[in-house]
């Protein structure tokens, strides 16, 4: 460990250790917000930062713009005083450590996109002051943090692991997950230096009551990509199972029941119309992209980028066939998707499989509308700039009744589910919503 020549390290470390330090945290959304709460519900002041000025206002007000969280307990700490939202990057200067929770969204090209990451760090540079400690939680490849963002950094002439400090620790949020929050998942630490990392360790472990030491900020950064590259990978397997067993004439779904009776060497993981989240679609491609620098293929990540890609044009197949079968072409058809978000019983549409489906079925010349109990009007999403602001209808017999074809894409627990299938002429279940036969139900 390098000397503290200038007591930066022993002053901050003192000051986390009395909650005294104050929490910077950069991006206020499905990541951020939830951290701020934690640390601001554990006794430390924080000052979040947002580039959305609407939504910093709504949480000064004390209101959750996430639905799945505690609106209570943000309530709470706003009155409370430990927590106040700015979308002035100014006072980048004023906190003690400051955790960047941007978005690392892929190019058209599937090549990892960091112009959220790099503007966040060119403000954090423009206040960089000595003692204050920067952590990078945004998923990303490996070499960002002492790469990119060091570079970055030491542009201020502060040098890190010297006058500032910098760390890695991967968000591992579930959104809607009611087991596992912030606060009990175990959080991975790699600092540059063995002095960071001591007090990136300390300040998380005020918070969390695991956190897991690494060597380095690399290894926490391949760390989060394992994570969601085995994920990745599994549910392409189970997607093209599903494909082939459908073939088979075999219920996939029966088939996962059946084999996760098996006490010991069966991890299950279920089909679906494509991938979606912030997570799965994107971080597989930051190691492979990474990994082609070093000359190294990355043969299972492609293939299973490849597979879970075709899953919404597959879905697409089942459906027309389906229609086609009742003696109606998709052109001019009525369909009605239910589900926006990426999973059941959350807000949270990032890079849902629904935006392409609906895509796709507009092109088509097919007429489509949505229902979800959780997201009442379509956000503007990245991927699919182009498709027109939609509003959820209310699902009620006579809205199923008119519509030719409702695709399932998200299985709601709010969903009336006896209702659909009682009332809709043709359902497209992507979900295995429905797993007694019926005879308007086709699976997909």
């Amino acid at each position: 460990m390098a000397p503290d020549v200038n007591g930066h390290a022993e002053r901050l470390g003192r000051r986390i250790g009395d909650r005294s330090a104050l929490v910077g945290i950069v991006g206020l959304g499905y990541v951020g917000l939830p951290l701020a709460m934690a640390f601001a519900g554990k006794g430390f002041p924080v000052l979040g930062f947002d580039i959305d000025g609407p939504r910093v206002e709504a949480i000064g007000r004390g209101e959750c713009p996430i639905a799945h969280l505690d609106g209570e307990a943000l309530a709470s700490v706003i009155r409370s005083g430990r927590l106040e939202a700015t979308a002035d990057f100014s006072r980048l200067a004023e906190p003690d450590t400051i955790l960047i929770c941007v978005p690392t969204p892929l190019t058209p090209q599937r090549e990892p996109e960091m112009r959220f990451v790099r503007a966040t760090c060119e403000a954090i540079a423009e206040v960089l002051r000595p003692g204050q400690l920067v952590v990078l939680e945004s998923t990303t490849y490996p070499g960002t943090t002492d790469g990119l963002v060091r570079t970055i950094l030491e542009r201020s002439g502060l040098t890190a692991g010297r006058d500032f400090f910098l760390a890695f620790s991967p968000e591992r949020e579930d959104p809607g997950n009611p087991d596992y929050g912030t606060t009990s998942i175990p959080k991975v630490v790699g600092g540059v230096d063995p002095t960071s990392a001591d007090l990136a360790e300390a300040l998380y472990g005020a918070v969390i009551p695991r956190t897991v030491r690494v060597s380095s900020a690399r290894t926490a950064e391949a760390t989060k990509l394992m994570e969601n590259i085995f994920r990745a990978v599994n549910i392409a397997l189970v997607n093209e199972l599903k494909v082939a067993y459908d073939a088979m004439g075999i219920d996939v779904w029966e088939v996962l029941d059946a084999a996760e009776t098996k006490p010991f060497g069966f991890m299950r993981f279920n089909p679906g119309p494509g991938w979606g989240g912030h997570c799965i679609p994107l971080d597989p491609f930051y190691l492979s992209w990474k990994a082609r620098e070093y000359g190294t293929p990355t043969r299972f990540i492609e293939l299973a980028g490849e597979i879970n890609v075709e899953m919404p044009r597959y879905v697409i197949e089942k459906l027309i066939l389906a229609l086609n079968d009742r003696g109606r072409p998709v052109r001019g058809s009525r369909i009605l998707v239910i589900g926006l978000a990426y999973k059941k019983d959350i807000d949270d549409p990032r890079e849902s499989p629904a935006f392409e489906l609906i895509e796709r079925l507009l092109e088509l010349g097919a007429e489509v509308d949505y229902h979800d109990p959780h997201i009442p009007v379509s956000p503007r999403m990245r991927s699919w700039p182009d498709l027109p602001p939609l509003e959820s209808v209310p699902l009620s017999a006579g809205e199923l009744r008119s519509r030719d074809a409702v695709l399932i894409v998200t299985d709601h627990t709010a969903v009336d589910w006896d209702l659909v299938v009682a009332e809709a002429s043709l359902v497209v279940d992507t979900r295995g919503v429905y797993r007694a036969p019926h005879a308007n139900v086709i699976r997909a």
